[in-house]
């Protein structure tokens, strides 16, 4: 398993502190992949630059995927952009994957055939191998969890400095990557907050006027 697996089986499988939004977790399993490629020495990093690596057989499609997705030639891509365009719809590809894999399966709630419908992981060596490391607090997936609001316990998430330099860098383009996402969001709702209220004001003016003759003039009326 990579630590884009196992960082997905945890996401399905945790109970985070607020629910896993499909975006922060796309950005996080990109950053998991290159993460992935690093270990793999598929990729370099020249400060925030991903220099590639001669391409190889990674033994995992999705990471074969990413490795094939890189910007072979100069001037290389740098980490920030390699995230939001890797991980545009990521998650739904290891969705995609997992079920393909058998690693997840469509299950329902309740016990009536028409209830709403939720993903289960299936009970595998593979999702055992994802809580072992989660349990064992390995550095890197725990900093990639955290990135998306999936914490183990009260204590600091902080220690993924132990991956090196260029994971060091990684991480830290996810977390900025995640709280730009979180910033645009926030943007959206308060204009869209502030449209509803221009617009309930309008309708509110229109539906108040009198127009000559005395009669009340309704919004609503065709």
């Amino acid at each position: 398993m990579t630590t884009a697996r196992d960082l997905f089986t945890i996401a399905m499988d945790a109970e985070p502190e607020r629910s896993v939004g499909q975006g922060d977790l796309s950005l996080s399993l990109a950053g998991a992949e290159l993460v992935d490629l690093l270990g793999a020495e598929a990729v370099g990093l020249d400060e925030e630059l991903i220099v590639p690596g001669p391409q190889s057989d990674l033994d995992d499609r999705l990471l074969d995927a990413a490795a094939s997705a890189l910007v072979r030639e100069a001037p290389y891509e740098n980490v920030e952009d390699w995230l939001w365009r890797r991980g545009r719809d990521l998650a739904a590809a290891y969705q995609t994957a997992f079920e393909e894999d058998g690693l997840l399966t469509r299950a329902r709630r309740g016990r009536l055939s028409f209830g709403a419908e939720r993903m289960e992981l299936v009970d595998t060596p593979a999702r055992r191998s994802a809580q072992s490391r989660w349990q064992e607090d390995e550095p890197v997936l725990g900093a990639l969890a955290a990135a998306v609001g999936i914490r183990r316990g009260e204590g600091p998430q902080d220690d993924a400095a132990s991956g090196g330099e260029a994971v060091a860098t990684v991480l830290a383009a996810v977390n900025n990557a995640v709280m730009e996402l979180e910033a645009v969001r926030q943007r959206r709702s308060i204009e869209n907050a502030a449209f509803a209220n221009v617009w309930r004001g309008l309708r509110g003016g229109v539906r108040h006027a009198r127009p000559p003759g005395g009669r009340r003039y309704c919004a609503d009326t065709p």
